[in-house]
């Protein structure tokens, strides 16, 4: 893999600097997704973003936007988010980044997000992880329904299982706490966000800001009946190896997901958008 020369971080942070957050991208083609994404990020101080390019044809190239310091590491092929996440982290962390903000090629930010996540955890210095609520929305923009997961860690923890606790392409991660876990790893496929997520709360917390953080875009013709199945496959694994028979939302959790392993995506999507009310738009 290449990589272009990042300028490090300051030591030490200004007051109001970002100069130790990164934005973290997996993007493998689709420049016009990266460079829409990208050009969403408002803050006031400089943002520097690290893309990960796996093994996009023809390779993705850096958007020119004001107030950003864009960097792309090129992956030597297509081997999946799994690889291309842990390859960023440990590119961020050679770097000296301190926090990794996730986002995803289509997906939108609100302004100010990465000062808000960045106040919280250092103030929360427990925090390995935090995330913020989701607007859903289609390809064009119309919004489809909200996520918001709970915000402290102790009910993270007991409905971990019964509800999706993270937003993945929401979270700032701690570079370091992301590291001592284990990183990103391919034993999990489509569920390496709960894998690094889980790991990650056996030492440390997860938190969620409950506001407004993120449009994630739903391309629904994009997903695979595969894909999902074997996402689905990978977390009831995970269900199965955290479980507390103690608790009662593993019991339903377990439960909910053999459920989805067998009811059609579609039918999924609609009960989501009859449960969800709409409570932001583009």
């Amino acid at each position: 893999m290449t990589s272009s020369s990042f300028t490090p971080p300051v030591t030490p942070i200004a007051p109001g600097s970002l100069d130790d957050v990164a934005v973290l991208m997996p993007a493998y083609n689709g420049q016009a997704d990266v460079d829409r994404t990208l050009a969403s990020f408002s803050e006031d101080a400089r943002i520097h973003v690290l893309i990960v390019d796996d093994g996009s044809m023809p390779p993705i190239v850096a958007p020119a936007l004001p107030n950003m310091s864009i960097d792309v590491l090129r992956m030597p092929q297509n081997g999946g988010i799994e690889r291309a996440l842990q390859a960023g982290m440990e590119a961020l962390a050679a770097r000296g980044f301190r926090y990794a903000a996730r986002i995803d090629a289509g997906d939108l930010t609100v302004p100010g997000r990465l000062a808000k996540q960045r106040t919280y955890l250092e103030a929360h210095p427990q925090v390995a992880g935090l995330g913020m609520w989701t607007q859903v929305v289609s390809r064009d923009g119309t919004p489809l329904f909200m996520l918001t997961p709970p915000a402290e860690p102790r009910a993270i923890r007991r409905v971990r299982f019964l509800r999706a606790c993270f937003v993945h392409p929401s979270m700032m991660l701690r570079v370091d706490a992301v590291l001592a876990a284990g990183n990103y790893r391919e034993a999990y496929k489509a569920a390496e966000d709960l894998d690094l997520f889980l790991r990650l709360m056996q030492r440390y917390d997860c938190a969620n800001l409950p506001e407004l953080g993120l449009y994630y875009e739903l391309n629904e013709g994009g997903i695979s009946a595969t894909k999902r199945r074997r996402q689905i496959a990978s977390t009831l694994r995970l269900q199965l190896r955290y479980f507390n028979v103690l608790n009662v939302c593993d019991w339903l959790g377990l439960a909910k997901n053999l459920l989805h392993f067998v009811t059609p995506y579609k039918t999924l999507q609609r009960m989501k958008k009859r449960f969800y009310a709409p409570r932001a738009s583009l």
